[in-house]
């Protein structure tokens, strides 16, 4: 997709067979579970249904080259798909959290609820009493369940694979300069296939725009998102 974006004429099939032989990751094939989640949590039972309504976090770790530790935290909107936030430091606590959503809540507003697994940071009182404040609700996961906060994890994964994986950090300060090119790169220049292949910026402006829209003409159906995807 990307590649056809650019002008360029591609073979599907050549594209996947060079893409093999170049040991790049290629999906392992498996059965097909039931477990997308039953608590009243998990991101199929509490779904987003519009910008801003539910975020979702948690920490991936990784270290600098002389074995130090990088605790990285990705916040993700589940509805646009955009990564809001992609902090990285030695070390993060729940004052720390609170710090990094008060930020990000007033750019933004605070969001109906934001999900997040059991951590020991996630469920500290400084951060229930911070959303509790600014009226925001917390959506812990089930224990063991780490398919409940499927958006979160989705966005770890990649972040594993195409930037953790990949590079060798020399220090904390070249670790926060590419989590910001990442975060550009991914929300301003990777389509989404989820969002029929709009970038995660060009569906969230397309969401504001349909918003706007709404506001000057009698309400119908256009802030559905299927819509949005045509």
């Amino acid at each position: 997709m990307l590649l056809r974006r650019e002008g360029h004429l591609v073979n599907r099939k050549r594209v996947y067979r060079l893409w093999r032989q170049e040991g790049l990751k290629v999906p392992v094939r498996q059965r097909k579970k039931r477990s997308m989640g039953s608590s009243a949590n998990s991101c199929v039972r509490r779904r987003a249904a519009r910008p801003n309504q539910v975020w979702s976090y948690d920490f991936v770790m990784d270290q600098t080259e002389d074995g130090r530790r990088l605790k990285w935290l990705p916040i993700v909107d589940e509805y646009t798909r955009e990564c809001l936030r992609l902090e990285v430091e030695r070390t993060m606590e729940a004052v720390d959290v609170v710090a990094v959503l008060e930020a990000l809540t007033v750019e933004r507003g605070m969001p109906e609820f934001i999900r997040s697994d059991n951590g020991p940071e996630f469920i500290a009182q400084a951060v229930r009493d911070f959303l509790e404040k600014r009226g925001g609700k917390t959506a812990f996961v089930a224990p063991g369940a780490p398919w409940e906060n499927a958006y979160s994890e989705t966005f770890n994964s990649r972040l594993g694979d195409e930037l953790l994986k990949r590079e060798l950090f020399m220090s904390l300060g070249e670790a926060k300069v590419l989590a910001v090119r990442y975060r550009t790169e991914y929300n301003e220049e990777r389509p989404h296939s989820a969002l029929g292949y709009k970038t995660p910026a060009a569906f969230a402006a397309c969401c504001v725009a349909a918003c706007s829209a709404s506001l000057r003409t009698p309400p119908h159906n256009t802030e559905q998102k299927e819509r949005l995807l045509s």
